[in-house]
């Protein structure tokens, strides 16, 4: 009797490309091109958050157009 766990064929082949999640740079309309937009949006939103919070005004205020 021995522990050796039976192991399938498949699960030792190595795929023939690396699979990646990461959307390649390109231009235009592109999933990579959203994604930096979506990062960049958040960080500007949590800065105006900040911005208020340590001053004591807004946007608008900081702008000259209160």
């Amino acid at each position: 009797m021995t522990s050796e766990t039976p192991t399938s064929e498949k699960s030792s082949q190595v795929p023939s490309q690396p699979l990646s999640n990461q959307p390649e740079p390109a231009f235009g309309w592109t999933p990579y091109a959203e994604q930096i937009n979506g990062r960049f949006a958040m960080i500007a939103f949590v800065t105006l958050l900040l911005l208020e919070l340590l001053t004591g005004q807004g946007l608008l205020t900081w702008l000259g157009l209160r």
